[in-house]
């Protein structure tokens, strides 16, 4: 049976986003094409009529996760909130307990870092996007020093996370979340209250 191009798409965009939370839910390499298909409720063998490889999927699902990772901060830069808001929804311990809704950079950088060069710019361009967003939060800033206290900001935030979700013992875990909370308000020059 052929299916019209909408549906494809929308087959193909259930592929991506079931990847994009399968990966930082499972890792990467924690995922094999079986198992993703059949979370996105298809078989193995309709994979290869959307992608020509688990690494074309993986570029996509890097950019889709980042992309809401982008989102979300413009969420909070919609409601007033912004930079606050954002980090004190992040440093939290249902952030840290969904790594597969969360930061893809907290869940999938290290893997990130040993794929393919299109995994990586995919990767590279959606960090830069949220970045030139956050960066605009500091506008009495030169753009220059703005940018350089979002980069320093988005690096705090996806360690933070990586090392709470390393930490076996919770209340360390919980330590490490407000001291991370705590640090990037500072820099981002907002009050904790």
């Amino acid at each position: 049976m052929r299916y019209d191009k909408e549906h494809k798409n929308q087959t193909r965009q259930r592929i991506v986003e079931t990847a994009a939370f399968r990966f930082r839910e499972h890792g990467i390499e924690g995922e094999g094409v079986k198992s993703l298909m059949a979370a996105a409720g298809l078989t193995q063998g309709a994979f290869y009529n959307h992608f020509a490889s688990k690494e074309d999927l993986t570029r996509e699902a890097v950019t889709a996760a980042l992309k809401e990772r982008v989102a979300r901060l413009r969420y909070w830069i919609d409601t007033g909130q912004g930079l606050g808001g954002l980090i004190r929804s992040y440093f939290s311990v249902r952030h840290r307990d969904n790594p597969g809704l969360g930061c893809p950079s907290s869940a999938m950088a290290a893997e990130v870092a040993r794929h393919s060069t299109p995994v990586r710019e995919a990767f590279t361009a959606g960090v830069n996007e949220f970045i030139e967003l956050a960066a605009t939060q500091w506008s009495r800033l030169a753009p220059a020093e703005a940018r350089s206290r979002a980069i320093a900001l988005y690096g705090l935030m996806a360690g933070t996370m990586q090392v709470a979700r390393a930490t076996h013992d919770p209340a360390m875990s919980e330590e490490v979340l407000a001291a991370g909370r705590r640090a990037a308000l500072d820099l981002a020059g907002i009050d904790e209250g």
